[in-house]
C-alpha cells in the first residue's frame, strides 16, 4: 500500500496477533482474521440495530497482504445499507507494522448481518 493509502470507515476493533494464531512461519491464520472482521461487524451491526445480530453472509473477500506474529490489526467498518433486518458493512483490515512504522490494508470484505429478537427471529431494524 501507498503511504496515501488511509482506511475507510469507522476503527471499531484494534488486537495484537499472537504466536497462538499463526502458522510455524509466522503468518497469521486468514480464519483467525476474518474472525476478527466479523466481530468487529458484529459490534457497529448491534449498535445500529440496537441489539442482537447475527451475520448472515460475507461475500467479495480477498488477502492481499499477511498479517505477521506482532502486529496490531485494526479493523474498520462502515455501514453501507440498512434493509428491513438487515445490515451490510464494508469491513477492512489493516496492519500496523510496528516494526516498519507502517500501517498496510490486509483484506477487505463485506458483511451482512441480520437484527433478531429475543426469540432469534429476523426483527425490522430501528430508524436512526
Amino acid at each position: 500500500m501507498t503511504d496515501a493509502a488511509k482506511p475507510t470507515g469507522e476503527l471499531t476493533l484494534r488486537t495484537l496477533a499472537m504466536p497462538g494464531d499463526a502458522n510455524p512461519a509466522g503468518d497469521i491464520f486468514g480464519g483467525w482474521v476474518m474472525a476478527q472482521m466479523d466481530l468487529a461487524s458484529g459490534i457497529r451491526a448491534a449498535e445500529r440495530a440496537r441489539g442482537r445480530v447475527v451475520t448472515a453472509a460475507v461475500k467479495e473477500m480477498a488477502f492481499e497482504l499477511p498479517v505477521k506474529i506482532g502486529d496490531t490489526l485494526s479493523i474498520y467498518t462502515e455501514v453501507e445499507r440498512v434493509g428491513r433486518t438487515s445490515i451490510t458493512l464494508r469491513v477492512e483490515a489493516w496492519a500496523h507494522r510496528s516494526r516498519y512504522n507502517q500501517q498496510e490494508k490486509v483484506t477487505a470484505g463485506t458483511f451482512i448481518m441480520v437484527a433478531l429478537d429475543e426469540d432469534g427471529t429476523p426483527k425490522v431494524v430501528p430508524q436512526e
